[in-house]
């Protein structure tokens, strides 16, 4: 038995309301709202998250790492590395990255879920538009990772699946600019309709069930009309939100999005549909297993829909690059050393310090030299990433250079000992408090020269 053995989902903390660009501009918007990834995430930090939920629920490793995002943070550059050193993956683990289209991230899972050995399908995007476009309004920014794989863990059973393709005009857009430019939508909701139906079909005689026989259909689609058209043809009585109205369509992220969030509300014995128009459609069918009823992902999709800050309208246009706010009038940063980095990748990228075997003091970042000097490279790694830790104090520095300032600086204790001054991220300087807790998140700290300087930093554990 193939299929998923575990899945993780990120949602960014700050959500836009689009009344707020009505007002702002006297156009666009819409109704409810849309998630907005913060000034220091990108796709790559934005999958590390999903993915480090994904293996947190399940004690396999995978043999395999695809990455695919319509917006990668590097090109000429594997994304998919930063990941992989993030996660502390074996060097003997692949990673790869999944073409610069949705339609490249939906098939990854097909394509794992065809495949042999365990591989974790992880898939981010960062929605965005001219301002006051629809795009930008009906967008949002999301990431999901879903691990595939055999055995008795597998919690959804890969049936079977199909795909129609063919070439049309429906979105496209030219390296290095941010507006993708849409044909007629009328044309699209035809073609697109069209294709999933005949995909949907196809998966269903490929796997011997008629469409009575599916629980649920997820649909990911460019928009939600196109989505709802097609959701209404399949002959299935229950269609999963699409979280359009509160997530925003998420590109790339969107299958694995409602794929994680259909799983969440099904049933051991149910089946389930997810169909991906990009392109073309990407039909997959899966059954919940027994499995199913004792996993628990954390945090769930309804979890984070519950959570998450308003942001202002003219923040997010500074986050996307649609305005220059002045910054602080400090020196903007110099590019990291990439030498520099290749010699430190488990502190910077993975978080790791070191533990004195004797005394058992925990170093960050790592030392070769115990406390009082007496002993020299007696330490083991110590993984500080899933580590919780609590704020004794901190500064709020309106000085710093910050492309979202000001910056809020605390100095953590860690639990079971470390401790070190971080930055925070996603918090209001008027929330923090002595005492509060955090845990650790990887995020971008700066970009120059076109190089991306990621470390960790930590956020507030709310409720």
């Amino acid at each position: 038995m193939r299929g998923i053995v575990s899945w993780g989902t990120y949602l960014p903390y700050r959500r836009l309301d689009r009344t707020h660009i009505t007002d702002f501009l006297g156009q666009g918007g819409g109704r409810g709202t849309r998630t907005v990834a913060s000034y220091d995430e990108d796709t790559s930090t934005m999958g590390v998250e999903a993915a480090r939920r994904a293996l947190r629920a399940t004690g396999t490793a995978p043999d395999g790492l695809l990455f695919g995002t319509v917006v990668p943070a590097y090109a000429d550059k594997t994304n998919a590395t930063t990941l992989h050193a993030a996660l502390r993956l074996p060097d003997s683990v692949p990673a790869l990255d999944l073409g610069a289209s949705v339609r490249s991230a939906a098939a990854g899972l097909g394509f794992a879920l065809g495949g042999g050995g365990t591989s974790l399908v992880v898939s981010a995007d960062l929605r965005t538009g001219k301002a006051g476009s629809a795009d930008e309004a009906a967008g949002g920014d999301a990431a999901a990772a879903l691990l595939v794989g055999e055995g008795e863990g597998v919690v959804a059973e890969h049936l079977g699946g199909a795909s129609a393709t063919e070439e049309f005009l429906d979105r496209w857009r030219q390296p290095g600019e941010i507006r993708s430019k849409v044909w007629d939508d009328k044309f699209s909701e035809l073609t697109y309709v069209g294709l999933g139906r005949q995909a949907f079909k196809r998966a269903l005689a490929d796997a011997g069930l008629a469409p009575d026989d599916v629980a649920c259909v997820a649909v990911a689609a460019p928009t939600a009309r196109i989505g709802k058209a097609l959701a209404g043809r399949l002959g299935v009585e229950r269609v999963a939100p699409d979280l359009t109205d509160t997530v925003g369509a998420t590109g790339a992220a969107q299958p694995g999005l409602l794929l994680a969030s259909m799983l969440e509300a099904a049933e051991p014995g149910q089946v389930l549909a997810l169909v991906a128009l990009a392109d073309g459609a990407e039909v997959l069918l899966f059954r919940a297993t027994d499995a199913l009823a004792s996993f628990r992902p954390s945090p769930t999709v309804a979890t984070q829909l519950e959570g998450g800050a308003p942001l202002g309208y003219d923040r997010f246009l500074s986050w996307r690059g649609m305005i220059d706010l002045e910054p602080p009038r400090r020196p903007e940063p110099a590019r990291m050393s990439g030498t520099a980095a290749a010699r430190s990748t488990d502190w910077k990228y993975g978080f790791v310090g070191s533990r004195d075997r004797e005394d058992g003091t925990v170093f960050m970042p790592p030392s070769r030299v115990s406390f009082d000097g007496e002993r020299t490279d007696e330490m083991d790694p110590e993984p500080m990433a899933d580590v919780a830790g609590t704020i004794v104090t901190f500064t709020v520095d309106r000085l710093a250079y910050s492309p979202s300032p000001p910056i809020v600086f605390a100095v953590v204790d860690f639990d079971d000992g470390g401790r070190l001054p971080i930055e925070l991220t996603d918090t209001d300087a008027d929330e923090v408090r002595i005492g509060s807790r955090v845990e650790m998140t990887f995020r971008r700290l700066f970009t120059a020269d076109g190089i991306h300087n990621y470390f960790w930093k930590a956020r507030l554990i709310r409720g």
